[in-house]
């Protein structure tokens, strides 16, 4: 199960709470990261943070941090549908312009490049809103409350 800290935003009384969690990104973690470009792209641009309702039992403060979880399942199936089923639409249109080259009697490498390209995006447009149906039905767990983080008062 992966893990991510998020922060209550708001709590309700019908069994829902407002979470939000801080996108984090993957550069900062080596040694390299003062004079990596990459490293420097992404200080440029600000955090994200993605906000949704978890449902629960507990009633929680606004402010109170909660340890979440999402089965790595739901992650290998969103990776899956947007980096493979492309590669997948890339092969099939290719195959495809290279067969309806052979039949319209044209060049078929370029009939053939336009069969991948047009594959690719397609399977790739198909992954994508497969997987945004998949995230929106992965609903994440609330594993454990942390508490309030504590305030350093000067």
């Amino acid at each position: 199960m992966m893990e991510e800290v998020a922060r209550v935003v708001a709590n309700s009384n019908s069994g829902w709470v407002v979470v939000e969690v801080e996108m984090k990104s993957a550069c900062n973690h080596c040694e390299s990261g003062d004079s990596c470009g990459t490293s420097a792209v992404s200080k440029a641009f600000s955090s994200k943070v993605q906000r949704f309702s978890i449902q629960s039992d507990s009633q929680f403060v606004k402010g109170e941090r909660l340890k979440l979880g999402l089965p790595e399942s739901v992650i290998l199936k969103a990776a899956t549908l947007v980096y493979i089923l492309p590669l997948v639409g890339l092969f099939i249109g290719a195959f495809s312009g290279n067969q309806i080259a052979g039949l319209a009697d044209v060049h078929s490498d370029l009939l053939s490049i336009i069969g991948a390209l047009f594959g690719a995006l397609a399977f790739w447009a198909m992954g994508k809103r497969a997987a945004k149906r998949l995230e929106e039905q992965a609903q994440p767990v609330i594993i454990k409350s942390l508490g309030k983080p504590i305030e350093i008062v000067n």
